[in-house]
């Protein structure tokens, strides 16, 4: 993200200056119909996202680049975090996740500040980010919807690779040659997704179509 506005801040130090992408980390809820005005339906992704809290400030002067560091996810107790995670917060409440977005211009953010829900309306475009679903080792039909082997006549390729080399010239397997391998737990952008309802008051998103990542898995919204 790097396209920032600058604006007076109208609630004081607690809210943090708008930027004109705005990003909020939050935490996806789960799966639902959505009903639109003219009565059609589509599938739907709830974000639970509390307000984020600016725990850091990067200056160029200090560490060669320009961001803040966003923190989401209120422990219930300071003691459920690690002690460097406590030095880290300082005085800020407790806080399990920690991201970092880039900014072109720091000016206006200070620790403490906070990011909500009403910087997004319905309407807009986002790209949301997250680690998708982890589906384990899985062999080459599943994950490359290889074609099967015969089923008689002795054949143990059922489910099997067939040959992964060559002969003489070049005598070794193929870089980036399609095997079995680990599916999931990537990390996955999807884009161009239409905020269908913006609920400040109870801090939530209703997002048009699926988002990555399994139930109660943090994800990052970014306004398109």
């Amino acid at each position: 993200m790097t396209d920032e506005t600058k604006v007076e801040d109208q609630d004081g130090a607690k809210t943090a200056p708008a930027i004109a992408k705005p990003v909020l980390i939050g935490r996806k809820v789960g799966m639902l119909q959505h009903f639109k005005e003219d009565g059609s339906v589509v599938a739907a992704t709830v974000i639970a996202a509390e307000s984020n809290v600016i725990t850091q400030v990067r200056t160029r002067e200090r560490d060669g680049y320009t961001a803040i560091q966003l923190g989401f996810g209120r422990a219930k107790k300071k003691e459920q975090l690690s002690g460097g995670e406590r030095g880290h917060l300082k005085d800020l409440p407790p806080l399990h996740v920690l991201r970092e977005v880039r900014v072109d211009d720091v000016a206006g953010f200070a620790t403490g500040q906070e990011i909500g829900v009403d910087r997004f309306n319905a309407g807009d475009k986002v790209h949301v980010s997250g680690v998708s679903k982890g589906k384990g080792f899985q062999g080459p039909v599943h994950l490359h919807h290889f074609t099967r082997g015969p089923k008689s006549h002795g054949s143990d390729h059922l489910r099997r690779q067939g040959s992964v080399g060559s002969g003489t010239t070049p005598g070794r397997v193929l870089r980036g040659l399609r095997m079995a391998a680990h599916q999931g737990a990537d990390r996955v952008t999807v884009r161009n997704l239409e905020i269908l309802r913006s609920d400040p008051a109870r801090a939530l998103l209703v997002v048009a179509g699926a988002v990555p990542g399994a139930r109660n898995g943090i994800v990052m919204v970014r306004k398109a």
